[in-house]
């Protein structure tokens, strides 16, 4: 990594969001990474959020960070620059399928797309997807998963007892990858889409090599841009997933984690 520090002056800085930029505990981001953002970018390197997160549910750290673009919905979305980079929906006939093959096999969901995100129109079963929808209510949407009038760019499901999720999973093995979060709850993305790809699309978009590249993140959704970059920090509380392509390991979101690293790497 030093080597890359000493040829490469304009970095591109990658952050996720939920346990790296935004504490689960506080559910707020610490002013030392606020302030840590702007110094990179008053010194001329671009910031992008890069989250698992559709645009939509982007609102709060678009309020309190700044930063150059947004990378959403696990690669399906970017917006830099005030425009829009590149964009993917699941077609149309096949969300219609992915919903009726979810309540066939007897689970439940919440299905993310860039303008909205939406449930189904009765109580969940599922606790965490009665959190979420409170979490996000600003951006959830109640509807009949009968109706056909909305696309959607990815989605997660949960499952339990009741469920059959390997039947399930089986429907998605041509197109959708399957991400483990873990607690029977797991992230659906389009197959060629990534963290690592939408990241590709920045680094073409401003002709800046792979190694001016950092990346920072703290769950296994960021897998693929941990794989992908040389640069990759990774908060103090992770999943152990992460650790072998990890090139830097600092401290926690709520211990000034962020600040911490991008000091110590000489960013700022």
């Amino acid at each position: 990594m030093c080597s890359a520090e000493m040829t490469v002056s304009k970095k591109v800085l990658f952050f996720d969001v939920d346990g790296t930029l935004l504490s689960e505990t506080t559910r707020t981001v610490p002013e030392s990474a606020v302030r840590a953002l702007s110094e990179a970018r008053r010194k001329g390197h671009l910031v992008f959020i890069n989250s698992g997160r559709t645009y939509c549910q982007l609102g709060q750290i678009k309020e309190l960070v700044e930063a150059d673009g947004y990378l959403c919905g696990c690669g399906t979305f970017a917006k830099a620059d005030g425009r829009v980079l590149y964009s993917y929906q699941i077609p149309h006939e096949r969300g219609v399928q992915i919903k009726k093959d979810m309540l066939n096999y007897n689970l439940d969901g919440i299905l993310e797309g860039a303008g909205g995100c939406y449930i189904q129109n009765k109580e969940s079963r599922f606790a965490e997807i009665r959190r979420i929808s409170k979490a996000l209510e600003f951006t959830i949407r109640s509807c009949d998963w009968n109706d056909e009038w909305y696309e959607f760019d990815k989605f997660c499901v949960l499952a339990d007892e009741e469920s059959d999720r390997e039947g399930f999973f089986k429907t998605l093995e041509a197109d959708i990858d399957v991400i483990d979060r873990g607690d029977n709850f797991y992230e659906c993305v389009p197959k060629g889409h990534s963290k690592a790809t939408i990241m590709d699309v920045v680094l073409k978009q401003y002709g800046l090599p792979l190694e001016a590249a950092y990346v920072f993140g703290d769950s296994m959704n960021d897998l693929a841009m941990f794989q992908f970059s040389p640069n990759a920090v990774l908060m103090g509380r992770h999943d152990k997933g992460l650790e072998p392509y990890a090139s830097f390991v600092t401290k926690t979101v709520e211990e000034d984690g962020i600040e911490f690293a991008m000091k110590e790497l000489g960013i700022i």
